[in-house]
């Protein structure tokens, strides 16, 4: 049979290494911001299909003589988005399955995306010792976890959280979305981050559905929304790029339930690139948020920052070595994306 893995991924990035950043503000908001947007803060479960199977991991297996990969000789390659086998679309690990068991080891005509571009190759499927055509490739179709919402804005009725993309957890590509959707979750526990090894927020995730995943890209995920989740939430006005600064910050973000409690933060430096996830760096300075979490962990990727009352970003990655300490986005950078 094919080879297949399985993955869950908490959604954040953790980095190995810090750079060095200017101290200037971030010269961005060059288009029209929304002027007041509802806070997020909570943690929400994502659910991800993606568009066609992504290689995850080429290996060869025996065929009675030798050991053969059809698929690394055929010229794929990891991260290669399998899109179609013979014009017939591959839309999960199973389809790709068994357009490969029912081939009788004729070639297969493959087409398949790699750094944006559609190709094609011929690849011959061939037998193992237990008399299943195989192609060598360890793939992925889905992925699943669990982010913070960063804000809701109900005048173009769409969520944002993450402030980073879904990547592969063993390529890290992008993932290429297919449909998704974002339901509540709940946190029940969190692993303390101790600098060398990044911890997470473990929960699960409920039946209510908040909306459809709509867009996963490099600064973020986007979805529509139930507006009866902002009912109760704080409305708060957008920073201009201008008044992101340095200073004392506050962070929203859950460590129990689903319910956000604010933690203060500082920004220490910002960045001149405005169009990454990565504009700011902070500094956890709560001794709550550091004795229950030991700084940043995995799953508070999206969590909103405030500054001066204004919501100025979220937090997207965790600095390996020093886990009270992490990058953020600015906000305004991933309203404009959205547009």
């Amino acid at each position: 049979m094919i080879f297949f893995k399985f993955f869950n991924k908490f959604l954040s990035v953790a980095l190995t290494a810090i750079i060095s950043l200017s101290a200037t503000a971030i010269p961005c908001n060059s288009g029209e911001l929304p002027e007041y947007v509802y806070l997020g803060g909570e943690p929400f479960g994502l659910k991800m299909y993606s568009d066609g199977v992504m290689i995850v991991e080429l290996e060869s297996y025996f065929d009675g003589s030798k050991y053969v990969c059809p698929a690394k000789k055929g010229g794929l390659k990891e991260s290669d988005i399998i899109k179609e086998i013979n014009g017939t679309k591959i839309t999960s690990n199973e389809t790709l399955r068994e357009a490969t068991l029912n081939s009788d080891g004729n070639t297969l005509e493959v087409t398949f995306e790699r750094d944006n571009k559609t190709l094609t190759k011929e690849i011959a499927p061939i037998k193992n010792t237990a008399g299943n055509y195989l192609i060598g490739a360890w793939v992925r179709d889905s992925s699943a976890g669990i982010g913070t919402v960063t804000y809701y804005d109900t005048n173009e009725n769409y969520f944002a959280g993450l402030g980073h993309g879904i990547c592969d957890c063993d390529t890290y590509t992008l993932m290429p979305l297919a449909s998704g959707e974002a339901v509540i979750a709940e946190i029940s526990s969190v692993t303390k981050s101790t600098n060398g090894s990044p911890g997470s927020l473990n929960g699960y995730f409920s039946d209510k559905v908040i909306g459809k995943i709509t867009d996963n890209c490099d600064i973020g995920i986007y979805g529509t929304f139930d507006t009866s989740l902002t009912e109760n939430k704080e409305k708060l006005e957008v920073a201009k790029g201008s008044e992101l600064k340095t200073g004392k910050a506050t962070v929203y973000t859950t460590l129990e339930g689903n319910t956000p409690k604010a933690y203060s933060i500082e920004i220490t430096s910002i960045s001149r690139n405005t169009n990454s996830a990565e504009s700011f760096t902070l500094k956890v300075t709560d001794e709550e948020l550091l004795d229950k979490a030991g700084g940043i962990v995995q799953g508070m990727s999206g969590s909103p920052i405030v500054m001066n009352g204004k919501l100025v970003g979220a937090v997207t990655h965790v600095f390996v070595n020093s886990t009270n300490e992490g990058y953020g986005i600015y906000v305004g950078n991933m309203m404009q994306n959205y547009k």
